[in-house]
């Protein structure tokens, strides 16, 4: 088991990166000490800030031979408390923030190598600048790195088309917890020599290794797209309209994101510059859109031409379609701020699960019941990828409910949910990972064999545990 580090311990850490790539000041360590939710609030006597592979490798050296915890820490978006230290104070926090140079672009292979320090937006608009696309989006993009999208195995917008950031990897250069380092960052689309070792890390959140630079799939950039904003009765009409879509566009749909009215309403309230293009009224909407690099392709004619067939049916209640980039980033500004406009609105109960993509309006209709049954002071706010079968399944606290009344009610309405979830064949966590905050439900629910698998590899990977302990298994 990891003990607190000694004062000599700390000052041979300290030592290894040098003056000013240190932090041991409670003002500057505060950042490093809170999740982006606030629902963890550690402690830590020091954080590190390397700059170098190197520098990273030395540092597990010591913290495995003197047996410390460390916590990798990137841009602090985890929903799930992955990149926090406990509240011991024993915990020592290595932030990969000065790991941000782009090492390679091979625009003809197109594949790129990065350092996980390296924001999600930078490496998008290095890939643009060489005319190429990284195709991961997320509302976080700007502040997420990439270490933290690998480390949870990130999803966002475009996983109908694109998949997850598993999918989007080639290789991986990652830091063992004994110093070692992994040098796997080949960028080839074919290479079967062994097992896929590469793989076990994305996704691990940093309890197997420590990522420090991964090569990344890229891929042409569109040339045509078309983005439309559609309203709709049911849910049950979404997934009619994505079988429509689908067999018209193939994979040229790249994203169909669902949203219900409340999550509009409460965009529009709370959000500056948000606004609901559509005239009437709908129970839910759709941000579809479609891109191909063939800029002759006429996405727009073909959008156009099946949201008609699907009003003439009855699927489709009312749609716009973008004719224009800015309305386009309208839409997709009126979509992305749904998690902002829920924070501003008061208090959240969050759910990230997924469930197969014909499951989506079943999960809704019951999970929709339980909810108010189960916590009446909020109100559903369920949105999310149902392209890929991905919901937020949120509540949100009703205007003078009681706070903590409606908060108290987050641990029964978990439990239903994931029941509700797994009956299903559904995941309890979809995109988000498991970090903290959902180690003890995984635990309770992972197939046994599955779980002492991955007991097994923690620790064939890091035998004296010292690789971000209590996130994702919890201790034996």
């Amino acid at each position: 088991m990891p003990r607190p580090p000694s004062p000599a311990t700390l000052a041979e850490l300290k030592a290894v990166v040098g003056g000013g790539s240190w932090l041991d000041s409670p003002e500057d360590l505060a950042p490093f000490l809170t999740d982006f939710r606030r629902l963890y609030h550690g402690s830590s006597p020091l954080a590190l800030l390397p700059r170098t592979v190197e520098e990273v490798a030395k540092i597990l050296s010591i913290c495995n031979r003197e047996e410390v915890a460390a916590v990798p820490h990137g841009g602090n978006t985890s929903y799930c408390g992955g990149a926090t230290p406990d509240e011991s104070g024993s915990q020592i926090v290595i932030s990969l923030q000065r790991l941000n140079r782009i090492r390679q672009l091979d625009a003809a292979n197109y594949s790129m190598i990065v350092e996980v320090g390296c924001t999600l937006a930078g490496v998008q608009s290095a890939a643009r600048d060489a005319d190429r696309l990284f195709p991961l989006s997320l509302g976080s993009e700007g502040t997420a790195q990439i270490g933290g999208n690998l480390s949870t195995n990130a999803g966002g917008t475009a996983v109908l088309r694109y998949g997850m950031m598993r999918d989007l990897v080639l290789g991986l250069e990652v830091v063992l917890a004994d110093g070692r380092v992994l040098s796997a960052l080949k960028s080839l689309r074919k290479d079967n020599t062994g097992y896929d070792v590469k793989s076990l890390f994305v996704g691990a959140e940093g309890t197997l290794g420590i990522i420090t630079a991964a090569s990344l799939k890229l891929f042409p950039l569109p040339a045509d797209t078309a983005t439309a904003l559609v309203g709709i009765d049911s849910p049950r009409h979404a997934l009619e309209l994505l079988t429509r879509l689908r067999t018209a566009a193939g994979d040229q749909v790249s994203s169909f994101e669902l949203m219900p009215r409340i999550a509009v309403e409460l965009t529009v309230q709370h959000v500056p510059g948000v606004a609901n293009p559509l005239i009437f009224g709908s129970a839910w909407y759709l941000l579809i859109e479609l891109g191909s690099p063939n800029p002759s392709q006429d996405l727009l004619g073909t959008l156009t031409s099946e949201l008609q067939d699907a009003a003439a049916a009855g699927v489709v209640k009312d749609a716009m379609l973008a004719t224009s980039l800015g309305q386009a980033r309208t839409m997709w500004k009126l979509r992305e701020s749904v998690p902002e406009a829920q924070r501003r609105h008061g208090a959240s109960i969050k759910h990230d699960v997924s469930v197969p993509v014909s499951a989506i309006p079943t999960l809704i209709e019951k999970g929709t019941a339980l909810s108010h049954q189960l916590a009446p002071e909020g109100d559903v706010v369920s949105y999310g990828h149902v392209g890929d079968g991905n919901l937020h399944f949120n509540m949100s606290q009703k205007p003078g409910a009681d706070l903590a009344s409606f908060l108290g009610r987050a641990h029964a309405l978990e439990i239903a949910m994931f029941d509700l979830v797994e009956s299903l064949g559904g995941s309890i966590s979809a995109e988000h990972g498991i970090g903290r905050l959902k180690a003890q439900e995984f635990a309770r629910r992972a197939d046994p064999v599955e779980l002492s698998v991955m007991r097994d590899l923690k620790r064939a990977l890091d035998p004296k545990g010292i690789l971000n302990p209590g996130k994702v298994l919890c201790a034996n």
